[in-house]
């Protein structure tokens, strides 16, 4: 795994250091819990996928301000040295509660949930919505883009143009989690045991003087991993000098692996030179189609039949093209004893920890509901695990591969109408009883000793 820096605890925003001064110099830091949740889904979304945690556990277990981050504080001319003081000892010691990620979530449904002293809680928001909403944001989105592409392999080609090095392996990992077979990403490959994959680029072809001489090159060089881009000049003559190359390697024992088509009509030209290629004889050599593919275009190609065996997904999965942010939110649910909500327009939140039940039917995931944390449900399964115990881990993180599987497994069991790529239904989350009534008390309450009261005075002074 990646370390992270020195001075990570410095990635936040200021308000959340400032509001932590005030709160230690106020004696304001009883245990207060903050939920994670997005309000509503981007266009065209019916799911999420959990992703992210494991980031923001390890963020969480080695949270601390080093000398140097101490020392940048102090330079800031906005801190009170005793706070500074205070920071240099500060570590996380709370409880995290979350959805394993891989595992399916939807709208108002905490994916996580931090108890913690208040400054520990606040301080680390910023962190935790940077990771789990991007990591969610294209997870979710690759499994569309799988889901789309009906059983053919897709891999990522996105690092190039991804919002930066920290995004790119995120992306990389985040899609495998996903679907997605492989990543053009070496470090991301290395880094997370995610396989590799790659051909060649246009440039590679046009730096020899002839196009079949970069092949000939390539197979030399690469007999196992022989996949052409044939399209620098023209797909069908570019196959046919393939097929050249493709017998030559034959006569010595090889066996070219594919050909790759990166513009054009992919839907024709992937026919023409699927037809050509079993004409020459060579069945098993495999089309990979690429050039600014989602899965909008991945479906339509599956519902054509087109005649590609995988696609390499760059750009548009990379930045989540067609939806590139969530409306998630970190909020405060409970402070020492007192559960608190939001009332805001537009941004009501639900009160205190919670806990999500998934009701199963026939093998099929049948709907949602939401609790108080303290509630049960007979024969219904809590999604929201004990994941860190007073600031640490309770269990080893899973492989790569069983997060994949878990999400492989739960994607089966949702309804095809919820996976759909546009407009698909809300999937039914419910509010326990206790819950809505919990909301419900705290609200007549908020009106009746914050609202009313203020409306009043309002009132007051302008009649005098």
């Amino acid at each position: 795994m990646m370390t992270q820096p020195a001075d990570i605890a410095l990635l936040t925003d200021l308000y959340e250091l400032t509001m932590a001064q005030t709160y230690f110099h106020e004696e304001h830091n009883d245990h207060a819990t903050f939920s994670l949740f997005i309000r509503k889904y981007p266009p065209n979304r019916g799911f999420f996928v959990s992703c992210g945690l494991e980031d923001v556990l390890r963020y969480l277990e080695e949270f601390r301000f080093s000398p140097g981050a101490i020392d940048q504080l102090h330079k800031t001319g906005i801190f009170s040295d005793d706070f500074l003081d205070y920071l240099k000892g500060l570590r996380f010691t709370g409880n995290v509660r979350a959805i394993p990620e891989g595992r399916l979530f939807f709208v108002d449904e905490p994916a996580l949930e931090v108890t913690a002293p208040m400054i520990e809680a606040q301080i680390v928001e910023t962190f935790i919505i940077n990771q789990i909403n991007l990591q969610t944001l294209i997870a979710s989105k690759a499994a569309r883009c799988v889901h789309a592409a009906r059983g053919h392999g897709v891999v990522d080609f996105s690092l190039r143009r991804t919002q930066g090095t920290d995004a790119g392996m995120k992306v990389a990992r985040a899609s495998y989690i996903a679907g997605f077979t492989a990543t053009s990403n070496v470090l991301a490959g290395v880094t997370y045991g995610i396989p590799l994959s790659g051909t060649m680029a246009h440039s590679f072809v046009s730096s020899y003087e002839h196009e079949i001489d970069a092949f000939h090159a390539f197979a030399r060089n690469f007999p196992e991993r022989s996949i052409l881009l044939i399209e620098t000049y023209d797909a069908i003559t570019g196959a046919q000098k393939a097929i050249e190359v493709a017998r030559e390697m034959a006569a010595r024992g090889q066996s070219l692996q594919g050909v790759r088509i990166d513009s054009g009509d992919l839907l024709t030209i992937g026919r023409e030179v699927r037809r050509i290629l079993d004409e020459a004889g060579f069945h098993d050599v495999q089309i990979v189609g690429s050039g600014g593919l989602d899965e909008f275009d991945l479906e339509e190609l599956s519902e054509k039949n087109a005649s590609y065996d995988a696609y390499g997904v760059g750009t548009r999965i990379g930045v989540s093209g067609d939806a590139p942010w969530t409306d998630m939110a970190y909020k405060l649910v409970r402070y020492g004893e007192r559960p608190v909500l939001k009332l805001s327009a537009g941004k009501v939140s639900l009160p205190d920890a919670k806990q999500v039940f998934r009701f199963v039917e026939a093998g099929q995931l049948h709907h949602d509901t939401i609790a108080t944390y303290d509630e049960h449900m007979n024969d219904v399964e809590p999604l929201l695990k004990l994941v860190m115990a007073n600031g640490h881990v309770t269990a080893p993180f899973p492989a790569l591969p069983e997060i994949r599987e878990r999400f492989r497994d739960e994607f089966a069991r949702l309804d095809e109408k919820y996976k759909a790529l546009e407009e698909p239904p809300a999937y039914p989350v419910l509010t326990s009883p206790n819950l809505k009534c919990l909301s419900e008390q705290i609200e007549r309450h908020l009106v009746a000793t914050e609202l009313q009261p203020a409306r009043q005075r309002v009132r007051e002074l302008g009649e005098s």
